[in-house]
């Protein structure tokens, strides 16, 4: 049964499942109402869990971000992409802890941490629309002013 939900609000219960390490925190889609509910790990529930948020036929859970290849692998194609001299050197960065931090420097010294913004911003809607589409969730349009048709 396809439901229907909110750009941003579909956005926002990824972010909030994508936040920290996998199952940390989790976010649900109720397919009947297109409601979202929210849990984590980190401190009591924010809503009421459902006993059975397990019936994929009822809920839909959201996924973490290294679930859409959101994670290293994306630092890695921005690399091979936008910054292919400092390819090897990104790798290595992610041998260690602390690698988003080190990244997240070398791009500020080489100008293109917008560049990368932008790049995560694209990628995370498209991973995240194409997960929608596969699982039968029709996205509405974000309100404001993209969604305004052009007058030009």
């Amino acid at each position: 049964m396809p439901v229907s939900v909110d750009w941003n609000e579909l956005l926002h219960a990824f972010e909030f499942a994508s936040f920290g390490q996998p199952g940390e925190h989790e976010a649900l889609l109720c397919r009947k109402t297109g409601k979202f509910l929210w849990q984590t790990d980190v401190e009591e529930d924010i809503e009421a869990w459902p006993d059975d948020a397990d019936d994929e036929e009822k809920y839909l859970s959201i996924p973490h971000k290294k679930e859409l290849d959101l994670g290293k692998p994306l630092v890695f194609e921005f690399a091979r992409q936008i910054l292919p001299d400092e390819y090897d050197e990104i790798r290595r960065m992610f041998d260690k802890r602390g690698a988003y931090a080190r990244f997240k420097d070398l791009l500020q010294r080489k100008n293109a941490l917008d560049r990368w913004y932008d790049f995560e911003n694209k990628a995370t809607e498209t991973a995240l629309r194409d997960w929608s589409e596969v699982n039968g969730i029709t996205i509405e349009p974000a309100a404001g002013p993209a969604s305004e048709p052009d007058r030009r």
